[in-house]
């Protein structure tokens, strides 16, 4: 396996990790603040609009070759 391949895969895993650590900590927050149905989708909400940008820049990167 060659450094770049072990990059990526890294890449992959670690924003993955950090993704599901966010889910974590956000589902606790709600639970914590008594924010209710429409307050966690909300706070679920904002942290899925942040997960999506990531996966279009990747998207469109690899679309373009960059």
């Amino acid at each position: 396996m060659d450094i770049e391949k072990f990059e990526s895969i890294s890449l992959v895993l670690g924003i993955g990790g950090l993704i599901a650590f966010m889910a974590f900590i956000v589902w606790d927050l709600a639970k914590q603040s008594n924010a209710g149905k429409f307050g966690t989708i909300v706070l679920f909400g904002a942290l899925g609009l942040g997960v999506l940008g990531f996966l279009i820049k990747t998207v469109i990167m690899e679309y373009l070759g960059l």
